[in-house]
């Protein structure tokens, strides 16, 4: 579930719904809504996308160091309020 919920972050600070999501990654809403959910686990080169897609190429790197996932979303959460200010 970690997974899904740093890629639900990533993709919601890239200001894309489920929906765009899909359109950009060729897939459908649901397969979207799996993966964000935790009910379908992304390969790395879905997760890798992903990141590209979401310019968040940062959350790869601090996921695949080692990083605790709370931290990578309180980080993408901070970053997304710092763009609205």
């Amino acid at each position: 579930m970690v997974v899904g919920s740093i890629m639900r972050a990533c993709r919601e600070r890239a200001g894309l719904t489920q929906e765009d999501m899909g359109e950009e990654m060729q897939m459908d809403q649901a397969t979207i809504s799996r993966i964000e959910n935790g009910r379908q686990t992304p390969d790395v080169s879905t997760f890798k996308e992903w990141v590209d897609k979401t310019q968040s190429q940062e959350v790869m790197v601090a996921y695949f160091y080692g990083i605790e996932g709370i931290k990578i979303i309180q980080h993408i959460m901070n970053q997304s309020q710092e763009v609205r200010a």
